[in-house]
């Protein structure tokens, strides 16, 4: 069918994991002007951050609460923490990363971390050390292989600085991630299409995929509402078959972790679909049981 996270994580741990989502308390190079401001147009943190994430709480506290979430339905479940709201490693503080990292590891049941950020906030001293970790999987923000997508949508990073992240945590033998979105401004399916060829030029283990979702509280919703540009309006089965041909494209070796996400209603302009991960997921592989 195809290689599921599932089918990766079961590569390194004997049991089924689960990631806990942690906010580390660090904002955004994109937000506080050492790379830009405002934001990646598209942002509204909120939108992906678990509520007991939120609040000035300790790592401890964040991963206890997410153990109690998720014990109630697999009581014999291993936990990684993921360290995933704005960018995890934006600071020169060394230091205070890695208390922080092992503060989750010895949490117990917790295995591992894995790491959200940008992939100009990866230094080669901070990919040293996270190699005393039991496990640990960084996973960078890339979002798109074209760099005029990314100066269109304020990422102030480059493809290249994807492409160079990618090979030095490769490098340094840890597992890397790459968070990928479908439908922005500008870009058509093929150009779709040709990022996925960029990501398998790469040393990459595991992707994201998601929907373009356009949020209340973001730039880009402006911007759609004041006229500036529209974006693609897909129903359900048009981007399943998207993902169809996406993953007709990837290198079969490379772990797809999911295809969309969900924020929360409140928040949600665009799409609302009204569907369940897994049931999204659903259509994709009724469609690739059909070809």
């Amino acid at each position: 069918m195809y290689f599921t996270f599932a089918d990766f994580l079961a590569g390194h741990f004997d049991c089924k994991m689960q990631k806990l989502s942690v906010n580390a308390g660090f904002s955004c190079p994109n937000r506080d002007g050492s790379k830009g401001r405002g934001g990646c147009t598209y942002c509204n943190n909120a939108s992906f951050s678990p509520a007991y994430t939120r609040g000035l709480r300790s790592v401890t506290e964040q991963v206890e609460e997410g153990k109690r979430f998720f014990a109630r339905k697999y009581p014999d479940m291993r936990y990684l923490a993921y360290f995933q709201s704005y960018t995890s490693t934006n600071t020169a503080d060394l230091d205070r990363l890695m208390a922080m990292y092992d503060e989750a590891c010895a949490v117990d049941g917790v295995d591992g971390v894995i790491i959200g950020t940008r992939p100009d906030c990866m230094p080669d001293a901070l990919l040293d050390r996270l190699r005393s970790l039991p496990w640990v999987m960084v996973e960078y923000g890339a979002e798109s292989a074209h760099d005029a997508t990314l100066a269109r949508i304020n990422r102030c990073h480059t493809w290249a600085d994807t492409a160079d992240a990618v090979r030095r945590t490769h490098d340094a033998g840890i597992p890397c991630g790459l968070h990928l979105i479908n439908g922005l401004p500008g870009e058509d399916e093929e150009m779709m299409l040709e990022t996925v060829d960029a990501v398998n030029a790469l040393p990459v283990d595991v992707v994201k995929f998601h929907q373009l979702q356009l949020l209340r509280g973001t730039r880009m919703a402006e911007d759609v509402e004041r006229g500036l540009y529209d974006i693609i309006r897909y129903t359900p089965e048009e981007y399943a078959r998207l993902c169809v041909r996406l993953l007709g494209r990837l290198r079969p070796d490379i772990a797809v972790e999911r295809f969309v996400s969900q924020s929360p209603p409140e928040l949600l302009i665009y799409p609302r679909w009204g569907l369940k991960n897994y049931q999204f997921t659903q259509l994709v592989i009724n469609l690739l049981n059909h070809l």
